[in-house]
């Protein structure tokens, strides 16, 4: 059986680890229990953590523990890794509200039942630190210097880094302690934006136990252009069917641009890397193939078989032009108004000048009509309205009158 260690470097996870001989001699011949963390500023979950949980999957698959742990207490400050501004500030109610809400989604990719998982929320022991306990039990192990040297730090410096927020990396490194201490956890992982904070708990850890810890990071999710995956016109990609529809979250990595078929494949799928590599290397209209089968594994790691079956047969039947009776409706008063606004107000476009381009290109189809009029004002006649984008997006307005 293939190390797990490699199956995650073949697949293109690993970005960082501080150990990686030792880490992978650890994965390859004995259990080990490692954790990831989630911060709950949202009640649900996006894309961007997607490979995390993935990556969670991967390791219990191969025999090893996860430890989910739901930041009650950190989610009380907020990371500012990647932020250019303060995150704000949630009441305790919707933090616990928020961490329920994780619960659910996680439990789609990991298998709790019998201990073979464990979900731990760092609110229940943050928060019964007094201050000047932490000052002395973790603040004493770190200087200053070394902390504005991390990349978290750095960025936040010029446009202003607050006190509240400077203490995230203390308490994220307490996490691992804690847990290190509790259940033996000898791992944490993270994307790679984490890697300065989990410097901080593999340093603390072995500073104060002597004790083996160490610390791996994995890829962000991003496109092949170096931007984030996982943005739409409405927002984030929600792994949340109330926010998303399994339909649109289908739609979203069926149209996903021809270089990140790979990527997505590799990191968002169990498809052996043979088959990958096989619907990798199609070109032209072939690719479709690759495509289908990403939207769907996706859609049934996320929402479930059944869900990604309906999603699957509506998307054939619109693409044929069988059907468009599948396509989640957007209601909108829209009456008498310029179909470019409504576009923009119904969030298939980002912009007004998206759409103006749209139409100047001939890409924008109106109930099977091109529409070639930047000014075009619908009437009662035009709904429901499917509209169509290019070749691949359809959606459907339905006026609220």
């Amino acid at each position: 059986m293939q190390n797990v260690f490699d199956t995650l470097a073949e697949r293109g996870f690993i970005a960082q680890c501080t150990d990686p001989d030792e880490v992978r001699n650890l994965l390859g011949s004995t259990q080990v229990t490692f954790y990831i963390g989630f911060d709950p500023t949202a009640d649900s979950l996006h894309a961007g953590h997607f490979i995390a949980l993935m990556v969670m999957a991967h390791l219990q698959r191969a025999g090893h523990r996860p430890i989910a742990l739901v930041g009650g207490g950190t989610g009380t400050i907020g990371d500012p890794s990647g932020r250019s501004d303060l995150r704000k500030v949630l009441s305790d109610d919707i933090i616990i509200h928020n961490c329920e809400q994780f619960k659910k989604q996680i439990a789609r990719f990991i298998d709790f039942s019998n201990g073979r998982a464990l979900m731990v929320n760092n609110g229940d022991w943050l928060r019964q630190l007094g201050y000047i306990d932490l000052l002395r039990e973790v603040g004493s192990h770190f200087t200053v210097n070394r902390m504005l040297a991390a990349e978290c730090y750095k960025q936040r410096w010029d446009k202003g880094l607050t006190f509240l927020e400077f203490n995230y990396m203390l308490m994220q490194a307490y996490d691992f302690y804690k847990l290190n201490n509790d259940y033996n956890c000898i791992l944490q992982c993270g994307g790679d934006d984490q890697w300065s904070n989990i410097i901080a708990g593999v340093e603390l850890t072995r500073r104060k136990t002597g004790r083996a810890a160490f610390g791996l990071t994995n890829k962000l999710l991003l496109k092949s252009d170096g931007s984030k995956m996982g943005k739409t016109a409405g927002g984030a990609l929600w792994l949340d069917a109330d926010k998303v529809s399994p339909f649109d979250f289908y739609q979203y990595w069926r149209n996903v641009d021809d270089a990140d078929v790979k990527t997505c494949l590799s990191l968002l799928t169990f498809i052996p890397m043979d088959e990958v590599n096989r619907l990798s290397t199609l070109e032209g209209a072939a690719i479709n193939e690759a495509k289908q089968t990403l939207a769907y594994e996706v859609t049934k790691l996320v929402h479930g078989e059944d869900a990604a079956n309906q999603a699957h047969l509506a998307a054939l039947k619109i693409f044929s032009l069988q059907d468009v009776d599948n396509i989640p409706p957007i209601l909108i008063d829209a009456n008498n108004k310029k179909l470019i606004d409504v576009l923009f107000y119904a969030k298939i476009i980002s912009s007004k000048s998206e759409g103006r381009r749209l139409i100047s290109q001939n890409g924008l189809t109106l109930n099977d009509n091109k529409i070639a009029d930047v000014d075009y004002v619908l009437n009662d006649n035009d709904f429901p309205a499917v509209i169509k984008i290019g070749k691949k997006k359809f959606f459907k307005v339905i006026a609220d009158v």
